[in-house]
């Protein structure tokens, strides 16, 4: 039988949270727009069926998702019926449920007019006062409107409007939790080269976006790194409904395995406040040795080597964590003591001992070129193709450019060919050592069957 995931979720991450040691939030925030929200909280109820209202749940909550329970299950407590209440308090609302009522308005230059509220539009409104005379009034000049009263239905915040039953009057502890869009959070790294460019300081921040519509207030905050599937809804209308070891070093994230998935949790309560980005350090410095690469793909790069750094996510080099996918940007350490921007790329999720590549832009001192010099049909079934490739370098110091080249077909090599460091289906890396100052060209052929 298959478990709805939000299902799956609080049976895999809900902690109990009645210890008073323990936060009475808890967050748990995946990559994509997607939170867990764990809440404990005290209700004193009566004996029997009541309405409660909870509020305070965040404005984009799936309302499908919530699951409440009481801690202590001799409570004879069941929740009956759920309305998720969302019209809330604002000019624009409160004109609409006025209107054909009375209200008040006080133009910017103090004159007061009182009538039947006919008309609201863009905080325009039209006036019925009680000699019969209409009065319309722009936004831009008043400067209040009073209500008599605040109209039924409208909150001040996003509110879940249970019908509860109770076999035991008192206070009881209860846990809730669900899903809610507008939490997200991504990672970020910055590592500055060393100026032998043989070893570099990396550091990792994480930062999470809160625009769920609620604030979090010292929160255990838990982080999912991983591409967790979820169904997409089809649109409609919002209806109402009645163990790996963790790093060894001193950071503030513990980590583990979940499923599939890895799990960073933050060892301290924080609080994540509502249209706000909170940044935290996922790990210390850590000083890792990297490798500079130079590679050259004619077909689809014209004449631009690229330069890459390459280093491994190994406890051996001062890491070891799953990294989690984010943006890296380097920097190097000018001759005047200032660091430099060198370049960035996009880093996918990275297991512990893989090997991390990034590309930082194009040597501005080593060029490519790839010429087809021959093309020949062999028979009716295969070709037979000469290709050469010209690497020029400026530098004062030889550098290795490692050339890529694509097929397509059952293909082979026919001759003599420059070492080769991959051979794919559909793709050949070579190995090229370019004397500084020098051009070095080599040559290959293929047959294609």
């Amino acid at each position: 039988m298959e478990h709805p995931f939000w299902l799956v979720l609080f049976v895999t991450l809900l902690p109990l949270l009645a210890l008073a040691a323990e936060p009475k939030i808890a967050v748990t925030v995946y990559n994509e727009d997607l939170a867990l929200v764990r809440e404990a909280r005290s209700l004193k109820l009566v004996k029997g069926s009541q309405s409660y209202a909870y509020s305070g749940v965040a404005a984009q909550i799936d309302a499908t998702s919530v699951h409440f329970r009481a801690v202590d299950p001799s409570a004879g407590i069941t929740l009956l019926e759920q309305d998720y209440e969302f019209d809330l308090v604002g000019t624009e609302r409160l004109l609409q449920k006025y209107i054909d009522e009375q209200v008040i308005a006080t133009a910017e230059n103090g004159a007061v007019h009182s009538g039947k509220l006919l008309s609201a539009q863009d905080g325009d409104i039209v006036l019925l006062d009680s000699g019969g005379k209409v009065q319309a009034l722009k936004a831009a000049k008043l400067q209040s409107v009073e209500f008599p009263s605040l109209p039924e239905g409208l909150r001040t915040r996003p509110t879940l409007v249970w019908l509860l039953e109770s076999s035991k009057a008192g206070d009881h502890e209860t846990e809730i939790s669900y899903l809610t869009g507008g939490l997200s959070w991504h990672a970020e790294y910055v590592a500055v080269l060393e100026a032998a460019e043989n070893a570099a300081q990396l550091n990792g921040w994480v930062s999470i976006d809160n625009q769920s519509g609620a604030t979090y207030t010292d929160a255990r905050v838990k982080l999912v790194a991983g591409d967790v599937n979820r169904i997409q809804p089809e649109p409609q209308v919002r209806a109402m409904f009645r163990k790996e070891a963790a790093m060894a070093m001193d950071s503030q994230f513990e980590e583990k395995a979940l499923f599939e998935y890895h799990l960073y949790t933050l060892q301290r309560p924080a609080t994540l406040k509502d249209k706000q980005i909170k940044q935290l350090s996922l790990f210390p410095a850590a000083h890792t040795p990297v490798t500079k690469l130079y590679s050259y793909d004619g077909a689809f790069d014209g004449s631009k080597v690229k330069v890459k750094l390459e280093f491994k996510n190994s406890q051996a080099n001062g890491l070891g964590m799953p990294l989690p996918k984010g943006v890296v940007r380097v920097y190097k350490q000018d001759t005047d003591g200032a660091q430099e921007f060198i370049g960035e790329d996009r880093l996918d999720h990275t297991p512990k001992d893989e090997k991390v590549r990034l590309s930082l832009g194009n040597a501005f001192d080593i060029v490519g070129e790839r010429i087809v010099k021959d093309v020949r049909e062999v028979s009716r079934s295969s070709r037979q193709e000469t290709v050469q490739i010209k690497l020029r370098n400026h530098k004062s110091e030889e550098v290795v450019v490692n050339v890529i080249e694509h097929f397509g077909g059952d293909w082979s090599f026919i001759g003599k060919t420059p070492t080769i460091a991959v051979k794919e289906a559909g793709k050949a890396e070579f190995q090229v050592r370019v004397p500084a100052g020098e051009e070095t060209a080599f040559e290959y052929t293929v047959l294609y069957k």
